[in-house]
C-alpha cells in the first residue's frame, strides 16, 4: 500500500499532473452515501476526506428531479502534504496565472450525478456520482471530461474507469501557454492552458493543427472560464455590489435551488476579480455534514472570510447572522429579460420559504455602471449570444479590477531600490515598506479615476481593501516577486564583477565564505526560478571555480565533499 502520498511510482506519474484520483459514490440503503471505488486503487484518502467526498457528491436537499446533474465542490485536505512536488509542478507554478495555481491545502471535486428510475434497485432509483478529484481549478475542462466518461462509466463500470485513467496517464502535463491535444475514449479534447504572460482579456490564438486531427477535436474555448452571463442573469443590476463584496473578502452565502446553480455562482463570483487572485476561502457547494459546519455557523464570533454555496433551506436559519446572503430561485423571465433579485433587508431573512433576493445592509463605495446594464439589456433584446454577453461582463470586471490595482502596482514599484544601489559584494538593499497613507496621497494625481469612468469613494474602498485577505495575498505575492527580482539583479551584478581583482587582498576565510555564499545563490536561483538568464549564472559558476582554484588543496577537498 502506498504511503499517504497519492499514486506512487512511474505508472500514474502523468495522471497525477492532472488528477489526484477518481471516485465513484453510490447510495446505500443502510449507510447512505458510500464510497464505491477510488482509482488509482493505491491512492490514499483519509476517512475524513472520504466522508467529505461522499456527502459533497450528492445533492444535499431532496430533489425528485431525474436525470444528470453536474456541479463542483472544494474541501479542506486533512493530513499532511501528499506527494512531493514534481519538476512540472514547479514549472507550472512559475508560469501559470496566480488565480490558476494548484491548490496546496484543498481538494477540488468535479461531480457528475445521475438519478434515474430503476426497478431492479430496492428504493426504485439508481443514484450514483462519478467524481474527479484534482488540485487544478479547470472547471470547464474537467466537467467536459466528465460528460464524456461518466455516462460510459455508469454503463460499463470499473473496466471503463481503468481504461480512462490509463489514457489520462499518457497526457502531456499542463504547460502554461500551450495548446494541448488530450485523447480520451476516441475523442481528442483540445484546450489551451493559460499563462501569466497572456494579455488579460485577450482571446487565445486559434490552434493551427486541427486539420491533422481526425475526427475533429472537441475544442474548448477555455480550461476554466464559465458562462458568466448565464451565471449572473438574476443579479445583473447588482454586479457592482457583488464585485466590491468579492474585492473586500466579505462573508457571503449563496442559497440556491441546486448544487449546480450554487457552485457556478460561487465560482463566477470568485473569478470576477481576475487578474487579482481571490485569496479567501470559498466553497462552491457546502452541506450540513461538512467538517467546517460548526466553525462557519457559530454565532460566538464574526463569520469568516468565505463564500458558501448552499442548497439546504436549513441554512437560512443557521446563517441568519451572516452579513450578505444571496438567495436565488429558479431563473424566471420577465418577458425577454431575466427577473432580477431585489435588494432586501437582512431582518426579512427569517423563514424557510424566504423569497429570492440579495439580503444585505452593505452600501457600495462606487456608483453603479448604468451603461453596462444598458448594453447587456440591449444584447438580450437583440438575442446576442451568451458568449458575447459573457465577454462584455468579463471585460467590465477586468477593466474595473485593473483600474483599482494599477495605482497599487505603481506605488509598489516605487518601493523597489534603484538598480545602481545594487553592488556585487554587499547584500542587496531592502524593499521599502508599504505605507498606506503615502499610497493614498498618490491617488489625486495617479488614481483609478484616470482609467475608470465610475465615480464614488475610491479612498474608502482602498481603506477597506487594506483590511482584507485579498490585499494581504496581493502584497505578499508582489513582495516575493520583487525580492526574487532583487536577488536576480544582485546575481547579475556579481557576474559582471572582476573576481580576480576582488581576490587580490582577501584571506582564505573570506574566499571560503564567498564560495559558500555564491553556491547558495546559484542553488536558490535554480530552486526559485529567479528571473535571471543562463549566461550570468554560468559566469558566476566559473567565478566559483576560480575562487576554489585559489584555495589550498585541503580546503578544496573540504568544499567539494
Amino acid at each position: 500500500m502506498a504511503a499517504a502520498g497519492g499514486p506512487e511510482g512511474p505508472r500514474w506519474g502523468r495522471l497525477s499532473a492532472w488528477l489526484e484520483c477518481v471516485c465513484a459514490v453510490t447510495f446505500d440503503l443502510e449507510l447512505g452515501q458510500a464510497m464505491e471505488l477510488v482509482y488509482p486503487r493505491d491512492y490514499v484518502l483519509t476517512e475524513k476526506e472520504k466522508t467529505s467526498i461522499c456527502y459533497l457528491s450528492f445533492p444535499d436537499s431532496y430533489s425528485g428531479a431525474l436525470g444528470d446533474t453536474q456541479f463542483s465542490f472544494r474541501f479542506r485536505q486533512s493530513g499532511g502534504q501528499r506527494r512531493p512536488p514534481l519538476e512540472e509542478d514547479v514549472h507550472y507554478a512559475g508560469e501559470a496565472p496566480v488565480s490558476l495555481q494548484r491548490e496546496p491545502a484543498h481538494y477540488l471535486g468535479y461531480v457528475y450525478f445521475r438519478q434515474v428510475k430503476d426497478s431492479s434497485v430496492k428504493r426504485g432509483y439508481f443514484q450514483k456520482s462519478l467524481v474527479l478529484i484534482s488540485r487544478l481549478p479547470y472547471v470547464t475542462l474537467f466537467q467536459s471530461l466528465l460528460q464524456l466518461i461518466a455516462p460510459e462509466y455508469f454503463d460499463k463500470l470499473d473496466p471503463c474507469l481503468e481504461a480512462v485513467c490509463s489514457e489520462i496517464d499518457q497526457w502531456p502535463p499542463p504547460v502554461p501557454g500551450q495548446t494541448l491535444n488530450l485523447p480520451v475514449m476516441g475523442i481528442v479534447i483540445q484546450v489551451r492552458i493559460p499563462s501569466r504572460v497572456d494579455k488579460p482579456g485577450s482571446s487565445p490564438a486559434k490552434p493551427l493543427n486541427q486539420e491533422s486531427l481526425r475526427p475533429a477535436p472537441l475544442a474548448l474555448p477555455s480550461a476554466h472560464e464559465l458562462d458568466l452571463f448565464r451565471c449572473f442573469q438574476p443579479v445583473l443590476i447588482h454586479m457592482q455590489m457583488l464585485w466590491e463584496l468579492m474585492l473586500l473578502g466579505e462573508p457571503v452565502v449563496v442559497m440556491a435551488p441546486s448544487p449546480s446553480v450554487s457552485s457556478e455562482m460561487v465560482l463566477a463570483l470568485t473569478s470576477c476579480l481576475a487578474p487579482l487572485k481571490y485569496c479567501c476561502d470559498y466553497r462552491p457547494y457546502f452541506t450540513i455534514h461538512d467538517s467546517e459546519f460548526r466553525e462557519y455557523t457559530t454565532r460566538t464570533q464574526a463569520p469568516p472570510n468565505v463564500i458558501l454555496g448552499v442548497t439546504n433551506p436549513f441554512f437560512i436559519k443557521t446563517l441568519q447572522h451572516w452579513p450578505h446572503v444571496l438567495r436565488l430561485g429558479e431563473l424566471k423571465m420577465a418577458g425577454d429579460l431575466p427577473k432580477q433579485v431585489k435588494l432586501k433587508k437582512l431582518t426579512k431573512l427569517k423563514t424557510l420559504d424566504t423569497k429570492p433576493g440579495l439580503y444585505t445592509a452593505y452600501k457600495t463605495f462606487l456608483h453603479k455602471d448604468k451603461g453596462l446594464i444598458k448594453r447587456l439589456l440591449k444584447g438580450i433584446h437583440k438575442k446576442r449570444p451568451s458568449e458575447a454577453q459573457s465577454a462584455l461582463l468579463r471585460r467590465h470586471f477586468l477593466e474595473l479590477t485593473q483600474s483599482f490595482i494599477i495605482p497599487l502596482e505603481h506605488y509598489m514599484a516605487s518601493l523597489m531600490p534603484l538598480q545602481r544601489a545594487i553592488t556585487p559584494w554587499k547584500n542587496p538593499p531592502q524593499i521599502r515598506p508599504f505605507h498606506q497613507e503615502d499610497f493614498l496621497k498618490t491617488l489625486d494625481h495617479a488614481g483609478p479615476q484616470l482609467t475608470c469612468v465610475l465615480k464614488g469613494d475610491w479612498v474608502g474602498l482602498y481603506r477597506q481593501f487594506f483590511r482584507s485577505p485579498n490585499f494581504d495575498g496581493w502584497y505578499r505575492q508582489r513582495q516575493q516577486e520583487m525580492t526574487h527580482k532583487l536577488e536576480a539583479l544582485h546575481l547579475e551584478a556579481i557576474s559582471e564583477a572582476n573576481i580576480r581583482l576582488w581576490l587580490k587582498d582577501k584571506s582564505e576565510v573570506e574566499v571560503v565564505d564567498l564560495v559558500l555564499k555564491l553556491r547558495e545563490k546559484l542553488v536558490r536561483a535554480q530552486c526559485r526560478h529567479l528571473p535571471v538568464k543562463e549566461e550570468p549564472l554560468q559566469r558566476v559558476a566559473r567565478d566559483v571555480a576560480t575562487l576554489m582554484g585559489a584555495l589550498p588543496p585541503d580546503l578544496q577537498a573540504v568544499l567539494c565533499s
